[in-house]
């Protein structure tokens, strides 16, 4: 029995990123995101899409080099920590990778206005993002004047039966 046992352990160990990494990588992040679904904080939601933007990514890159991957030994260790760093929110892995080199490609600082609302979170600390400090922010980039043509145009949208009014100062077809 004694030999049974520690054969049993060696294999355990030997297998342990095997073992670990779906239960890390799959099985906790689904049960923490479905909780999180259910809580009413934003924080909990943004830590489980960001950890679930950073997995599909390693995802795709392991599945594009898969054959330079297979080369390097520690690969499956190095990604399970990697992945423990990601996921457990004490680090914040997921939010610091997403925020350090993520978000810059993507994300472009210096964008033309959207005609879709779509509120930025900065940190937890930060003001929150609603529709009067986006206002405000608009007013203060665009000036008064502009805040009130806006302002014109939504109302002469919501007058017309035409939906593409609102653009026909500044499209022409």
């Amino acid at each position: 029995m004694g030999s049974g046992a520690g054969s049993f352990l060696k294999v355990l160990l030997k297998n342990f990123d095997v073992l670990a990494g779906p239960v890390v990588s799959l099985v906790y992040p689904l049960y923490a995101s479905i909780r999180a679904i259910e809580t009413k904080s934003p924080i909990d939601d943004q830590q489980w899409l960001t950890y679930w933007v950073l997995y599909s990514m390693i995802t795709l890159f392991e599945l594009t080099f898969a054959k330079v991957i297979e080369w390097i030994p520690i690969w499956s260790y190095a990604k399970l920590i990697m992945t423990c760093w990601l996921v457990i929110p004490y680090f914040s892995g997921a939010a610091y990778v997403y925020e350090h080199f993520v978000r810059p490609l993507f994300v472009n600082p210096k964008q033309t206005v959207n005609i879709w609302y779509v509120p930025r979170k900065k940190d937890v600390f930060s003001k929150p993002d609603d529709i009067l400090t986006a206002a405000e922010r608009y007013i203060e980039e665009n000036g008064t004047e502009a805040f009130e043509k806006l302002i014109h145009r939504a109302d002469k949208y919501q007058s017309s039966s035409y939906a593409n009014t609102i653009f026909e100062d500044d499209y022409r077809h």
